[in-house]
């Protein structure tokens, strides 16, 4: 029971680890200080984890895995809204 909670905490934690950003963003309305790269290279590694997810059939590494591609993509989808032109 121990190593669930903190199995789930690590997920919260990490799932939502970009939302922070995804606020700064929208509050200064600038992606200048985001690393595009970064953006792209957690997108990929979620995608992995999703996948082994689905490998093993774990529906917590699944959820948090696609819930983090989705606040990614989102990050992503603000870095070219609010770059400067």
């Amino acid at each position: 029971m121990y190593w669930y909670l903190i199995g789930t905490a690590a997920a919260l934690l990490t799932t939502f680890g970009f939302v922070p950003q995804i606020i700064k963003m929208r509050r200064t309305k600038s992606s200048r200080d985001v690393s595009l790269a970064t953006l792209f290279q957690f997108s990929a590694g979620v995608i992995l984890w999703t996948l082994y997810g689905l490998h093993i059939e774990d529906v917590i590494i699944i959820a948090a895995n696609v819930i983090s591609f989705l606040i990614l993509s989102m990050a992503i989808v603000f870095y070219y809204y609010y770059r400067e032109k």
